[in-house]
């Protein structure tokens, strides 16, 4: 696989992650449990989605800054699949636990 392939799919795997950290964060603060949900829990889920982004491009920009001829795409391949993977975990891991 070319290296703008590999970013896009470790960016969606680094979505799964921020999701399931997320969940584990609210469970942690007790803002999101079985029976309820604070509105405060989706900025923190959204600020800790940020962070893991921003780790995600750290990780990549140590693996892969050889490797690509614009640096700029380290930062913006993969951003929507990983909002999008983060959004669409983040209801699936809160409805398995909610359920």
């Amino acid at each position: 696989m070319k290296p703008l392939e590999i970013i896009y799919w470790l960016r969606f795997g680094f979505g799964i992650l921020a999701a399931f950290a997320s969940v584990g964060l609210g469970l942690a603060t007790n803002t999101i449990s079985a029976t309820k949900i604070q509105s405060s829990a989706f900025f923190n889920s959204a600020m800790l989605a940020i962070i893991v982004y921003v780790l995600s491009y750290y990780f990549v920009k140590f693996r892969f800054a050889s490797k690509v001829q614009k640096p700029q795409k380290l930062m913006t391949t993969g951003i929507g699949i990983y909002i999008l993977a983060w959004i669409v975990f983040l209801i699936m891991f809160y409805t398995l636990i909610a359920g």
